[in-house]
């Protein structure tokens, strides 16, 4: 991933409900937002729907920063985009992983992430926050632009039409049950909830 200093940058201005809130916590522009953002503690939020959440609950994960970071892109007219990606989660990458791999007789457990992209660069604002894993996400079996608060229930489709259509079709995976892989995928979102 690369570093959030590789934005274009720009004052903000009264430009939408995002825009408002940093400007009234005295965040003059969209880097600071960004910085902003990714010195927030990661916590898993009560709400992946509500755009704001990050703000009152002064904490939040990849999907609700970026979510708000993308939003504010959007406010400002500058060319940051949200993505979705999916990825592997092996042992490497979440300490515990194999009880899930060996249990489900899994090559790992596909995973939903998500980070921000502009030009070529791709800027994850939970890299470095305690999330969960051992190391930042690199390397992708999926990816997908996406609107910038895409609802969880859509988030979850997209997950489902990209294991139907990408990941379940994969040599290493070709013979494995959808319903397989949503249980292991359950059980890692709660590895990797216990480990926040």
């Amino acid at each position: 991933m690369d570093k959030l200093t590789v934005f274009p940058d720009k004052e903000i201005t009264s430009a939408g409900v995002v825009s408002d809130k940093f400007l009234s916590l005295g965040v003059k522009t969209f880097v600071d937002a960004c910085f902003y953002l990714h010195e927030l503690p990661y916590g898993y939020n009560s709400s992946k729907d509500d755009l704001m959440i990050v703000f009152t609950e002064k904490m939040g994960t990849c999907t609700t920063k970026h979510s708000v970071i993308a939003t504010l892109a959007e406010e400002l007219d500058l060319p940051v985009t949200k993505t979705i990606c999916i990825y592997a989660m092996t042992e490497e990458i979440v300490t515990g992983t194999n009880a899930i791999l060996e249990k489900y007789n899994l090559p790992y457990v596909p995973m939903v992430h998500c980070f921000l992209e502009y030009d070529r660069f791709k800027v994850d604002l939970t890299e470095g926050n305690n999330n969960g894993k051992n190391r930042p996400i690199e390397e992708f079996l999926y990816t997908e632009k996406v609107n910038p608060h895409i609802s969880q229930k859509e988030e979850y489709l997209l997950y489902r039409k990209a294991l139907e259509a990408d990941i379940l079709t994969r040599n290493e995976m070709k013979d494995i049950d959808m319903k397989i892989v949503l249980h292991a995928r359950e059980e890692g979102i709660a590895l990797l909830k216990s480990k926040v």
